[in-house]
This record gives C-alpha cells, structure tokens and sequence, in this order.
C-alpha cells in the first residue's frame, strides 16, 4: 500500500513547534499538503510557517494556540478552518509537557498543570474537534501523540504517564466512536525521541533513541495504512510488552 498522503484539502498541525511536530510539517509539506500550523510561541511559529513555504512552495497558515484556554477551544477551532477556507482532511496532536517527577510530587500546581496540559486539554480539544469532522460529513482523520510511559506507571515518571495513559485509554474510545463516522483515530506511542526538549538527557546515538524525523516517518506511513496505534520506533512494542508482563508484586521492588 502506498504511504504518500496527497490531498488538495490542509492538515492542522497542533503543537507545530515541537520537534516531531516540525518533522511531520516537512513530510506532508514535501508531498504539497497544505497546512496550518498551531502553537503558543507566535515568532517561532511563524518561522517555521516562512521555512516551509519557501523551501516546498505551499500554502502554510499560522493560528496561536493555548492549551490550558479552555474557554476558547472552540473558537480555536473555528479559525483553523477559516484560515484554512475549507474543510480539513486531517488533525496531528503533538503538544505535552514532560514534568519534573520530583518537583510534581512536592508542588501540586507542577503536577496539576501537566495532568491539564496532557490529558485534560487534549480531551477538550479533541471532542469538538470530533464534532467538527462529524459536520465536515467526509471523514478525515485525528492523529495523537501519546507515549509509552502511559502503558505502565513507574515511579520516575508516573504524573506524566498517567496523564498520557489516560490519553490512550481515552482515543481508544474516541476511535471506537468515530469508526462509524469514518473519522480514523490514531495513537502514536513514542519512546526516546531525540528533540531540542530531550537533547540535555539523550544520548543521540543510543540505539533506543529515534530521531524525530524516524518518528514523523512512521506517523505519516500509519496515517496512509490508517493504523489504530503504532510504537515507534517499533521496538518500542515488544519493550512494553516485557514491562507490562513483569508481576506487579516484582515490579515495585524495582527501580524504573
């Protein structure tokens, strides 16, 4: 089955300044997908906006983004589309915020925000998104980036993997719904991923670290197979499914 996702109709991009997120940009862009880019960091947006237009000739629209606004989601939504003066014919989710463990269990406010900006913000915007694509009455499809933290909770990280296990649970009944619709849900589990964000605590050339670019890579080739959830890269798959087989009464006496 081919993997090129070729359509005359945009792709919004959410959290479009993050390292997969720009990744994704120039994979659909080098296919002359246009796309409107959301984000909160309006100068950094916009360069990333110029960059794409020059270098692959398409149309890029920019639309600021707040995660935590929850008052104005909707309105969020409604300028995508007007930005974009027609329908969408898909949505790729890519913000979230990666918490301290250690300063959320000594601050509630740090544990409640990543709780918010990964799980309760991302429910908000993707149900309207939903009934957004219901009206649009042709399909289309919600691409989420969740995480593998999210398959199983381990104490250096169990405020961000919750927030991002809620997440899978939660596409996994948006997906059910929305089948019927034929609006695709997919959920992307990454692992190490070597970003900006991650550089100060990855080594690059560890074999389980993916670039970015490997990431958008197997996203846009699951958009195109419209798969249900994908590991990547997907080694990731059989990684989790040791850790999730490890007896609870063994598992936290470990160190993870």
């Amino acid at each position: 089955m081919s993997t090129t996702i070729l359509s005359e109709a945009p792709v919004l991009i959410i959290g479009a300044t993050s390292g997969i997120a720009q990744a994704v940009a120039h994979r659909l862009a080098s296919q002359e997908t246009p796309l409107v880019l959301a984000a909160r960091n309006d100068s950094e947006l916009q360069a990333i906006a110029n960059d794409l237009k020059i270098r692959y000739e398409i149309c890029v629209k920019t639309v600021i983004f707040e995660a935590l606004d929850f008052e104005n989601h909707q309105k969020f939504i409604e300028t995508c589309w007007s930005e974009a003066e027609c329908d969408m014919q898909g949505v790729v989710v890519c913000y979230g915020s990666l918490p301290d463990q250690k300063a959320a269990e000594a601050d509630w406010s740090i544990a409640q925000q990543a709780l918010d900006i990964n799980f309760t913000s991302a429910v908000s915007l993707l149900e309207k998104l939903a009934a957004k694509f219901i009206v649009q009455g042709h399909g289309g499809y919600l691409t989420v980036v969740s995480s593998v933290a999210g398959d199983r909770g381990r104490q250096s990280n169990y405020i961000y993997g919750a927030a991002k296990g809620g997440l899978s649970i939660y596409l996994q009944g948006l997906r059910n719904r929305l089948y019927h619709d034929d609006i695709h849900v997919l959920t992307v589990k990454p692992g190490f991923v070597y970003t900006a964000m991650t550089a100060a605590v990855l080594n690059e050339k560890s074999p389980l670290v993916a670039s970015a670019d490997q990431v958008a890579r197997d996203i846009c080739r699951a958009i195109a197979k419209r798969k249900n959830v994908i590991y990547t890269r997907w080694f990731w798959r059989c990684i989790m499914s040791i850790i999730k087989k490890i007896p609870e009464w063994k598992f936290k006496r470990m160190k993870m």
